[in-house]
């Protein structure tokens, strides 16, 4: 499978650069300064661009009895990973949680780990883990909204 590269607004590069590089552990890559800065979050490229007016509609969506942030970026890792990460975010005084850690769709099809954080922008994103990738796009029966 090849990376997916996304662009994304932030308002503060600085604080940008400290929560994907510092928090998240992402390598960074090339960067303009005052300008945009690419990241490597887990293989994939992230180019966080320095727009301080973008307007911001926060939104909800339902979701296993969740209200979660419309829209929203993520990467799905295995649960090893995932698991080290809820870990390493849990353990930062700085993290603003969305969603705390939790098993979402519990002994279900496609039975997940999620997490929902917010960067210093306010972009939200979602990690999940899964224990078998072949539940990543498991089907089930419609699930009603929150």
């Amino acid at each position: 499978m090849r990376p997916f590269h996304l662009a994304f607004p932030v308002s503060d590069l600085e604080a940008t650069r400290h929560f994907y590089a510092e928090v998240m552990g992402c390598a960074i890559g090339r960067e303009s300064p005052g300008k945009w800065i690419d990241f490597d979050l887990y293989g994939h490229q992230m180019s966080a661009h320095l727009l301080p007016d973008a307007p911001r509609a926060p939104a909800r969506g339902g979701v296993d009895g969740d209200a979660v942030p419309i829209p929203h970026f993520g990467v799905v890792l295995d649960m090893p990973a995932w698991r080290a990460l809820a870990a390493r975010l849990e353990a930062e005084p700085s993290t603003v949680w969305c969603l705390k850690p939790k098993i979402r769709f519990e002994g279900q099809p496609g039975e997940q780990a999620t997490l929902f954080v917010f960067d210093p922008a306010g972009n939200a994103l979602e990690f999940k883990g899964f224990n078998d990738d072949s539940a990543i796009f498991a089907a089930q029966p419609a699930l009603a909204a929150v």
